[in-house]
């Protein structure tokens, strides 16, 4: 079993898809519903709650594409609510339809130019049933978009330098630019390598965790794993009504209790969805590691420490330093 779990590690790691199957959540919806009651709080949420695109979950792609002169592809809005303002390529994902092709149809739906997405360089979630997916990319075809061409999807795009200088529909891009320019330029490097989504259908929104800590004794790296129902890493249903910390500490409550000792969550190592009709659920895999020994840290009975073999665990540390993660912002 521990060559499974090993396994499983090995393809997160290396952008491939993984099992989550819901007999494997540790803690869904349903659970942190009467955890809740419990404490005499009424769910917010369904625990037969299915994530459906444009319905029942929101899910925006945003494009951070910059040019040899250091410029950022802009698109000037044409929706009456923003008429006019300046914003990056972005848009709603459409039913059916994959993260990497939305980006690339509403790339060229809104600027006139064919998008090759390289990788993610940061994941936004709002509540538990909103996310932005940013990525970047190059430019590998099609004609900017002008005045004269202007549609329903936007009035014109322009390859734009000092951004600031344009009345921009909101100010929440100035951060996804600068991560752009920063992993493009490899600012205080070194920085993950090439992330983009996994395709892998998924009827609900998981958090999936790889929790890792060193044993004093041998100083060897050992990850967190479940034995719910078979060994597998800790996997927990995301609240859609509440935000992604909220159901984060939740998660880490359950497993290490109230008094949880001093840790890290660095970000994410792969984001798995699929768009294609199978379920509009995800998984976001998110990368921990606490500061005291394993020999300090409680943990519940039905789950274990395990030790990882030097190669792996290399790895795995390897990701720790900052940059090295796609950035997970909660927006409050």
């Amino acid at each position: 079993m521990p060559d499974v779990i090993e396994d499983e590690i090995r393809h997160v790691l290396a952008g491939q898809s993984t099992r989550v199957a819901d007999d494997l959540c540790d803690y869904s919806l349903e659970q942190q519903n009467e955890a809740a009651e419990a404490n005499g709080i009424k769910p917010a949420v369904s625990s037969s709650y299915v994530p459906v695109c444009q319905k029942t979950v929101t899910y925006i792609v945003a494009a951070v594409l910059i040019n040899e002169h250091d410029e950022v592809l802009m698109m000037q809005e044409a929706k009456p609510s923003c008429m006019g303002k300046w914003y990056l390529p972005a848009g709603r994902v459409e039913a059916n339809e994959n993260l990497i092709d939305a980006m690339k149809r509403e790339v060229l739906e809104e600027t006139g130019l064919l998008m090759d997405p390289k990788s993610l360089i940061m994941v936004e979630c709002a509540s538990g049933s909103w996310f932005r997916f940013v990525m970047t990319g190059s430019i590998v075809g099609g004609s900017l978009k002008t005045p004269d061409q202007s549609n329903e999807e936007s009035l014109q795009a322009c390859w734009v330098r000092e951004v600031t200088s344009l009345q921009l529909r909101s100010s929440d891009i100035l951060t996804l630019i600068q991560k752009g320019r920063d992993f493009i330029k490899k600012v205080n490097g070194p920085w993950h390598s090439h992330i983009l989504p996994v395709e892998k259908a998924r009827n609900k929104l998981y958090l999936r965790l790889i929790v890792c800590i060193k044993k004093k004794a041998t100083n060897r790296l050992h990850v967190l794993m479940s034995e719910k129902t078979s060994l597998h890493l800790p996997v927990c249903e995301i609240n859609p009504s509440r935000n992604l910390h909220s159901t984060l500490h939740r998660f880490m409550v359950e497993i290490f209790g109230e008094g949880i000792p001093q840790h890290k969550p660095h970000g994410l190592l792969s984001v798995e969805f699929s768009g294609t009709g199978e379920g509009d659920g995800l998984c976001l895999t998110l990368l921990i590691s606490f500061r005291p020994p394993l020999e300090e840290v409680s943990i519940s009975g039905k789950y274990i420490w395990h030790e990882l073999p030097q190669s792996l665990a290399e790895t795995i540390t390897a990701r720790l330093p900052r940059n090295m993660t796609i950035p997970l912002s909660v927006v409050r």
